[in-house]
């Protein structure tokens, strides 16, 4: 018998609370969301917290996709005529029927000096609209989602496409899922988010106004305790004008297996091992002044959760492959940890995270050993993209309160140091700040970064980022600069 499984309705009135698994580096605490109950509560299935499936905000998830709002065709659970797109019935059973989602996001971003530079100062404003729907036929699904960026503002260059884009087919695809006894099966084609692996690692960049996604065939096996996601991707490249310069780049491939396995599943005890092993192709990758092709192998683990009063979120992957002819060896790793100290009042947390990716012979002639992400962002190492995870180690000691239920407030300071002083300090754009790579020393830097986010309503949300990156000897012998960043957005969604 094949029963079909799914995600459970997203529970709207959500808190941080100590149970709750790390979110990616970056995400406003006040949108992390709780775990929800399985669809079917008469099988067993993997953990829904970590099943590879997005992350949660709110009563929301980042992958619309993996929401499921069956629970809305009963009446009494809608509030207004939103919550009715949100399950619309085709046959009289209601095996077929139809989700509709939707955002808004309207942001503005300050920069005082772009890039590093004694400059004039920058403001984009942007903005972001996405549509989607999901439709379910019993145990098939098709999902489709489009999206525009917009840009305007004050001396913001040359526009980007994860920036501006008229209109971009952002998700569309096939699925079909199901139970086969105790395992949970889905195939999965087309184009699609995908964030299964830490987000130091692969990340669908929400922080841009286009999200990065992938285009290809994904697979899963779930066990009560274990499960298996195998893939084979290429990189979507976009462009600005519309939906026909969107395209699946066949100069790149990204594929592998991620598993993953429950260490500890009870009330106050959520552990859990993701072991990885990834390839990535890219024909067009850059180190130094060579630009060549580059085959990269990702060989690691992620050891995340929560325990008591502590969540923890550590990994560790070796990077091996090849690039014109060169060999690859680098290593990259992320600890960050948060802990509870008070339950009552403004529920005080304090924490930390640790983020190391080696550098080296990026300019020279031999053995390459700087790290790389795979699509991962750079948000959690500088609010305005000044950092990336090459050739970079980070120390961010962080607290966070909590004044009303609906508001968190994080203060952070974070030093920079580069692992190698004969390797460049790279800026979240991947480049490298012109000349660093010739001047001795570590010390990249240092930063404070103030966050705080209030979810006004269970779909709307403000949040507003600032950062003072204080430029260290290495930048500042180079000729860069401080810079100052103020960034706000309001968000709807349903």
């Amino acid at each position: 018998m094949v029963v079909v499984a799914a995600y459970n309705g997203p529970n709207n009135d959500v808190r941080v609370t100590k149970q709750d698994v790390p979110v990616q580096p970056g995400t406003p605490p006040s949108e992390a969301s709780q775990e929800r109950a399985p669809a079917n509560p008469a099988t067993r299935t993997y953990p829904r917290q970590a099943d590879g499936h997005g992350v949660k905000l709110g009563g929301y998830n980042l992958s619309r996709w993996a929401e499921d709002w069956r629970q809305m065709r009963n009446p009494k659970k809608r509030d207004d005529f939103l919550d009715r797109l949100k399950y619309l019935p085709i046959d009289s059973k209601g095996d077929i029927y139809l989700t509709l989602s939707g955002e808004v996001r309207i942001r503005a971003d300050y920069y005082s000096n772009p890039g590093m530079v004694d400059s004039e100062y920058r403001v984009e404003d942007k903005l972001r609209l996405v549509g989607g729907a999901d439709l379910h036929v019993g145990p098939l699904r098709f999902y489709g989602e489009l999206a525009h960026g917009g840009l305007a503002g004050h001396n913001y260059g040359v526009p980007t496409a994860k920036f501006r884009d008229d209109l971009f087919a952002q998700q569309f695809f096939g699925e079909i899922g199901g139970t086969i006894g105790p395992v949970t099966l889905g195939a999965r084609y087309g184009r699609q988010e995908f964030t299964d692996g830490s987000s130091t690692l692969v990340q669908q960049k929400d922080n841009n106004s286009i999200r990065t996604v992938e285009q290809g065939l994904r697979g899963w096996a779930q066990l009560s305790d274990l499960r298996v996601d195998l893939f084979d991707f290429e990189h979507v490249k976009l462009g600005i004008e519309g939906l026909s310069d969107d395209i699946a780049d066949p100069q790149t491939r990204f594929s592998g297996v991620t598993a993953g396995v429950v260490l500890r599943d009870d009330k106050t005890h959520k552990l859990f091992l993701d072991p990885f092993v990834w390839r990535e192709r890219n024909d067009k990758q850059r180190w130094g002044s060579v630009t060549a092709r580059e085959v990269r192998h990702y060989y690691g683990a992620r050891f995340w959760g929560s325990y008591d009063d502590l969540t923890l979120d550590w990994t560790v992957a070796h990077q091996s492959g090849d690039f014109a002819g060169r060999a690859v060896s680098a290593w990259s790793a992320a600890f960050a940890q948060t802990y509870v100290v008070g339950k009552k009042g403004w529920m005080p947390k304090v924490g930390v995270h640790f983020d190391y990716g080696s550098g080296g012979g990026s300019f020279g002639t031999g053995t390459i050993h700087a790290a790389r992400a795979v699509t991962a962002g750079s948000v959690a190492y500088s609010y305005q993209g000044a950092l990336m995870t090459t050739n970079l180690f980070q120390a961010s000691p962080n607290f966070t309160v909590s004044p009303a239920k609906t508001i968190d407030v994080t203060v952070e300071y974070q030093s920079s140091w580069r692992p190698s002083e004969t390797d460049a300090v790279y800026r979240g754009a991947g480049t490298a700040y012109a000349g660093t790579q010739r001047i001795d020393g570590n010390h990249i830097g240092d930063a404070v970064h103030l966050q705080a986010s209030w979810k006004i309503t269970p779909r709307l949300s403000l949040t507003g980022r600032w950062e003072y990156f204080a430029a260290g000897q290495l930048l500042d012998e180079a000729g860069f600069t401080d810079s100052h960043y103020f960034g706000s957005w309001l968000n709807f969604r349903f």
